[in-house]
Order: C-alpha cells, then structure tokens, then sequence
C-alpha cells in the first residue's frame, strides 16, 4: 500500500520535474568478447547530488529497478548483481539505498557461432530516483557495442573496484527459525572475521520489519542476528550481511536450528552502556579479591585504620583513593582508545606489555617497600601525590590492577572497546568506581567503620608486614622485566631499583637528623628512571613458561586438532597475569591434570599474550573480551566450552575424562 502511494505521488510530481534526471544510467562492457564466452556488463547509475537510487529491495518505499534487454539472437544476460546498499531513513521510513554513483553488474553470454566484428547491446529501463523530498520515476535507453573476437578499450581496473562492492556469497547455508516475534538467523561466519557494524539487507519482501533495530550476537563461528518480524514465515530466508565498511556476505537461510547465547555484538545504545558499566563496578568490587590488587588493599587498609575514629579524616582519605581510582582507569582507557584508533591492535593491560612501564612500576613498588620499613618518610605536602597518599594510591590501584579480567569485567571491558568513545571512558571510570568502592563505603558508613581497630602502637609493626606483599610485587616486576625486555632490560632494572635504594636510604638518614630531603630524593630517583628507559631493552620475550606439552595456539592449530578428532584445551596468559598464574600452578600444571589431559588425547594450546600479540587480541575481542585470562574447552563437532576464571584439577580433569 505504501510503495502505491510513493507512485501515485511521483507520477503527480514527475510533471514538475520533466527536465531534471536525478540519475543517468550508463552501459559499459569491461572488455572485448569471444565466440561461446562470457564478458561483464555495467549499468553504471551516475547520480546526480542529493538523489539516491534503490536496492533489488528497496525497504519500507521505492521501487527497484526494471531492466529489458535488446540482444542479438543467441545472446543471454544473467541477474543484476547489486552493490551493498546503505540505509537512509526518511520521516520514519526505512530505506535501502545507494546515495553516490553505482554500478549493477551483469555476465553477458556469447554464443558459440558468433561472428567477428561489433554487436549492439541494447537496453530499456525503469528507476526510481528520489530525494529526500520528492520521488521521479525515470526510465531511458542505454546501449554499448561489443567488439567479438578484437580488442576494445578494457576497463578491468575499473570493474575490479566495482566488484569488490558486491557482496561475497557464502557457500556455507545458514539457518533460520521463528521466534515469537523474531527472525533469528544463524550465518556461518569464522571467528576471525571482524564485524563492527553488522547489519542484514532482507531480499524479499515481506517477513522482516526493516525500520525496527536488529540485534546481532556471535557464537562460535556463527553470527546469531534476531530481525523483528513483520508477518508471514517464510519457507527460506534470501538476504545480504553487511559488515559495517562497505562490504558484505549474500546468504541464503533454511529452516533450521539457531544457537542460543552468545556475546551480544553491535549494541551501542544507552542501554548496553548501563549494563557494561554496571558489569565493570561489579568487576572492579570483585577485583579486590584478585591477587593483583593485594599489595595495594594493603596500604590502604592501613590508612584506614590509621584514621580511626576521625569520619572527616577516612572520608577524605576515602574520596581521594575513589578519585584517583577512576581517574587512573579513565586515563588508560582514553590511551588504549587513542592507540587502538591509530590502528594498533592492543587490549587492557596494554601498558604492563612493555619493560619501560613495569622499570618505572619497579621503582614505584621498589621506593613503597622502603617507605613502609620506615627506611624514608614522604613530605607531608607531597603525600596526596606520591602513591602513598590517597589519591596516588587509587591510581597506582588502577594502574596495577589491569592484569586481572575477573567475573563480569572481561566481558564489560570487551564491550567497551566497542561502544561510542564516551560510553567506553564511562566504562573504564565505572571500574576505578567498583575498585575503591568497599573502602567508600566503610568511610560513609559508621557501623562499618567502628568495626575498624583503633590507631596504637600495633600499626608500626603492621606497616613492616605489609611491606612484605610490595616487596615481593617488586621481586614480581624484575621477573616479568626480564620476560619482557631480557638479561640487559634486568641488569638495568636491578641497578636502577638498587641506585634508587641507595638514595632514598640517604634520604631517611638526612631526615632523621631534621633535615628535610624527600624532594631531593624524589627529583634524583624521576631522573634514575628517565635514564634508565632511555637505554632499556626491548627484546623478544624469554622462553614461554607454559606448560611443556603445550603448543603454541592459533585458530589453524585449534581446527587442525579438531579436524584430527582431539579435544582441545586453550588457555589465554600472560606473564604479568598473576591470575593466570596462579591457576597454571593450581590447576592445568599439576601432575594428575597432565596424565589426564595424555590419556584422553587432550591437545594444550596456549596463547601468550604478554606482548600484546594482535592476532591474541582480535580473537579475545571475537569472544567479547579485552583481556586475560581465557579458558576454552573444544569437543569435535561442538561449539567451544568457555570455562571458569577460576580453574581447579577436577574441573579439567573430568572433562578429559567425558572426551575420551
């Protein structure tokens, strides 16, 4: 009813606008052709500013175009071959439209008795050209002479660019099936494919409302989209994906099963904000019973008690942690945005996968260490700056804490990289926001905080425990400097953590006689780091540490395995992830762990992502996550199994059991 109306409309309008052709059609033939060959035709549509021509479909209004040929006896033409639409919306009204030139492309057959010399290739048709005011039903003639058996002009450059703007079919089918008021369609897709903007073109009319927004999820290799429906079920489903930058897939669905679940792709609105931010509070709640964080819950521990019963003092203190907490992870998220639009492919943590950042982490935890043995004091004026104080110690919380992707907060920091820059900043703040929350609420809350112990003389000695935990961090720093940057990177970091011992050692001696020198110190050890970088190497990583009957992973590996009948365990890490670590020592490094996985024909992969390695990093972003660790169990003929963060032996070990 609507399109009847749309023509009604351009056959009143059309009168007012007799000399103005919003689109003027053209033929070109790419080359010359042969007896019994086939050569490719172009209806180039050179459309004038303003106007836009249609899709095969044209969505909710419009009308495709019509084409009859005129050919010599035995010549044939095949379908029109169109270009991946875009979508123009008009008071409401969907659109599947080509706004610029475009070129419809069809194969010309050449019968086998054909003679030398040049044929005419004629052609009428009917289009519609419109604006976003007015529509004209337009039609003309256009022709072309073909040379037969002799060289004519060849525009193949030209028609290559043109076909690379058709949508590549799939040879795989897809399946679909009726959901309530859902078309839910599964398009075999590998997972290395990336879609940033996934949309799908319906080629017939009828069973989809196009205006409505369509949800789209991967699933292994499969993308899961869910198209609103209008009315009627279809026997199959014909249409085109598009990928969100230019291109597209052409597939064709039959009725068949559809995968449920699945990582939710392209959702970029106010909603999906809400719960991606709501997922990275709960991860960085969460992320306080991560060992990367402990040797900073420490000191902040500390601090509370040491402000007791004072409400003013814990709530100040507890502000300017939160403060420096979202600060801290809004800032590394602003860098890793920045950096991933100059086209570097990296993910959270990025910062910890160079040795120039963990020398300057060491030193940081090298000097923390000291202070908390009262080996030095930091000056009062500087301590809302220094780590120490509040504030620094929510950044330096941040900054350390990004090795650990804990429950809810991979897939939120995964959904971040995909939503508007601001929707992902408030993303990365929202976790500064989780991390420092416990000790906010203990601030603005009396019942928790006079659950607090009073300040006395037991908190000296409390100060030189939790040295403990940040020494070792620094022990942890040296080793991951080494995996980084090699024997020369470690010789550097031990000598610049010693040379800056040395001084803030003298630093504490100077104090102790009532001169004050911390500024000193804190000038001479930013000038022993800048030197330091400036000659540290950044060398290929040491021998991997995995375990030693695992291989290196790529999804080649993974489907030559699964092709071969093996199960396949993977697992994601990275030197730096003391998570990871942690359950490679607890869990998949165990002896009975390892005689299970042998026994059952299990095949380890491991994915080292200590160095930001991109391709690591497009596959956690297929999956919906940012960082490591990741944990996939594979069956033959089955989709992969993502397992808990938290791995133990039997976990593992009954799976090898059930795949044998």
């Amino acid at each position: 009813m609507l399109r009847r109306l749309l023509i009604l409309l351009a056959i009143l309008l059309a009168p007012t606008l007799a000399n103005a052709r919003g689109i003027e059609p053209q033929l070109i033939a790419e080359n010359s052709a042969q007896p019994g060959g086939e050569v490719e035709l172009a209806i180039r549509m050179n459309t004038q500013p303003g106007w836009h021509g249609y899709w095969l479909n044209p969505g909710d209004a419009g009308l495709p175009m019509e084409v009859k040929w005129e050919l010599p006896p035995g010549y044939s033409v095949g379908a029109l071959r169109y270009p991946v639409p875009t979508r123009l919306t008009v008071a409401g009204i969907m659109n599947y439209v080509y706004e610029n030139d475009y070129s419809v492309l069809a194969r010309l057959k050449v019968p086998a008795d054909a003679k030398p010399g040049t044929v005419p290739i004629r052609a009428s048709a009917r289009w519609l050209a419109c604006t976003d005011k007015i529509c004209v039903p337009e039609q003309g003639e256009f022709s072309t002479d073909l040379a037969i058996g002799k060289v004519q002009p060849d525009f193949q450059e030209q028609f290559d660019a043109w076909r690379k703007l058709l949508p590549r079919p799939l040879a795989t089918p897809a399946n679909f099936e009726v959901s309530g008021q859902k078309l839910r369609i599964a398009i075999p897709l590998p997972r290395s494919v990336e879609v940033k903007e996934p949309y799908v073109f319906a080629a017939v009319d009828g069973p989809v409302d196009y205006a409505a927004e369509q949800q789209f999820r991967r699933k292994g290799d499969r993308l899961i989209a869910e198209l609103p429906r209008r009315s009627g079920e279809p026997a199959q489903f014909a249409g085109v994906l598009s990928l969100g930058d230019g291109t597209g897939l052409e597939f064709t669905a039959v009725r068949g099963t559809v995968p449920k679940g699945g990582s939710l792709i392209g959702d970029t609105g106010p909603q999906a904000i809400l719960w991606a931010v709501v997922g990275a509070i709960l991860g960085g709640l969460l992320l306080n019973l991560m060992p990367c964080v402990f040797p900073i819950l420490a000191i902040k521990a500390f601090h509370l008690a040491k402000s007791g019963g004072d409400e003013r003092a814990a709530r100040r203190d507890a502000l300017g942690y939160a403060a420096g907490a979202i600060v801290g992870t809004g800032a590394l998220g602003v860098v890793l945005l920045a950096i991933r639009s100059a086209g570097t492919e990296i993910g959270w943590a990025f910062q910890l996968q160079d040795p120039r950042t963990i020398l300057i982490l060491l030193l940081l935890t090298t000097a923390i260490t000291l202070n908390l043995l009262r080996v030095f004091e930091v000056p009062s004026v500087m301590t809302e700056s220094m780590p120490s104080g509040s504030f620094g110690a929510g950044a330096l919380a941040a900054f350390v804490a990004t090795p650990c992707a804990g429950p809810f907060l991979g897939v939120a920091l995964g959904a971040a990289l995909l939503l508007p820059p601001a929707g992902s900043i408030a993303v990365f703040a929202a976790l500064g926001l989780g991390l420092a929350l416990p000790f906010v609420l203990i601030a603005f809350i009396p019942a928790l905080r006079k659950l607090l112990p009073k300040p006395g003389a037991w908190m000296a000695t409390l100060q030189r425990i939790l040295a403990v935990p940040m020494g070792l961090t620094a022990l942890a720093c040296l080793w991951l400097l080494w995996r980084l940057g090699g024997g020369t990177a470690l010789q550097i970091g031990i000598a610049a953590a010693v040379l800056v011992s040395v001084m803030l050692f003298g630093a504490g001696l100077l104090q102790r006689q009532g001169k004050q020198s911390g500024y000193l110190a804190t000038l001479a050890a930013i000038a022993v780091a800048v030197v330091a970088i400036a000659f540290i190497p950044i060398a290929p990583p040491a021998a991997s540490t995995a375990a030693s009957n695992a291989n290196a992973w790529s999804e080649a590996r993974v489907e030559e395995q699964l092709a071969a009948g093996h199960p396949v365990f993977v697992y994601f890490t990275a030197d730096w992830c003391l998570t990871c670590k942690a359950n490679e020592a607890a869990a998949i490094d165990r002896d009975e762990v390892q005689k299970a996985f042998e026994k059952a024909g299990v095949t380890v992969l491991v994915g080292d992502w200590t160095k930001g390695d991109p391709e690591i990093t497009r596959f956690l972003e297929s999956r919906g996550r940012a960082g490591v660790p990741l944990y996939l169990w594979y069956v033959p003929g089955k989709d992969p199994e993502e397992l808990p963060q938290i791995l133990t032996p039997s976990m593992l070990i009954s799976r090898a059991r059930q795949s044998r």
